[in-house]
Order: structure tokens, then sequence, then C-alpha cells
């Protein structure tokens, strides 16, 4: 199946990329949660449309990515989450939570370039990649306090 992507998937492409993938993981996945739409000639005149959007949130200098990332692994970024007696988490601390926690400490980044690994789901001190650039990633370091 011959798809058009619209968001980053890891390990397929990025938005704009014309791709081929196997029938089930386009249809069962990838067009379901809209990650992806089927290509045609007509979708194929969108394809310039996605990748202006996506040229213009890309960093592209790399000076201006290592900034940001020295930015990013200056400081521990506290990130506030809802926590019981025992320091247990009610859910997993998600990206949408440390984007939000990286936006208040100053630092504007897409929740869609953010990697945990495994799931957050304690208080203390854990570690984050986030992908800057192509060719720069920067570990973020994380505190995950208990509420007020």
């Amino acid at each position: 199946m011959k798809l058009i992507l619209t968001h980053e998937v890891s390990n397929l492409g990025s938005p704009g990329d014309i791709v081929e993938v196997k029938d089930g993981y386009g249809r069962n996945f990838l067009l379901p949660r809209n990650f992806a739409i089927r290509w045609s000639k007509g979708a194929e005149k969108q394809v310039d449309s996605i990748k202006a959007a996506r040229n213009s949130r890309a960093v592209h200098d790399l000076e201006t990515a290592q900034s940001i990332k020295g930015n990013l692994e200056a400081k521990a970024i506290n990130v506030p989450v809802v926590a019981g007696p025992g320091g247990r988490l009610f859910g997993a601390v998600t990206v949408s939570d440390i984007a939000a926690a990286l936006a208040t400490a100053g630092v504007d980044v897409d929740k869609r370039r953010i990697e945990v690994g495994n799931p957050i789901k304690a208080l203390g001190a854990h570690k984050v990649s986030v992908k800057v650039h192509p060719e720069v990633q920067a570990q973020v370091a994380l505190n995950v306090v208990a509420a007020k």
C-alpha cells in the first residue's frame, strides 16, 4: 500500500514522505490514527504543502540545534503530577506532560520529538531524550514531583 505520511512515524518517515507499507499496517494503524493518507495523483499535490509546513517548524541550523540542546540539558525540569501517598503515580507521565513542563521552563518542544524509554510511573529523577535535529539529540533530566 502506498501512503503519504502526515505525521512523523518512528522508523518509517517524516511528514510528506511517500512510503510503501504492508496493507494491514496502513489500514489498521496509520490511516485510522491520521498518521497518513492514501497516495493518489491528486493527493501527491498535498506533499508540497506538508513539506512546507514541516520545514517551517524544523530547526534548520545545526548551531541553533546545539544551543537548544544546551538549554535542555542545562538544568533538571520539574514535572508536577498527581501521586499517591507512597510516591506512586496515578497513571504515567505522558509526553504531553513533559512538553508542558518544558514550555513552562522556557523551551518550546514538539511533543512528537520527545522519546520516553520506559513509562515513568514513580516520583524521582528520570531521563528522556528529545530529538532536536536529525543530527542532535538531547538527554533531558526530569524531576517528577507530586503536585500540590
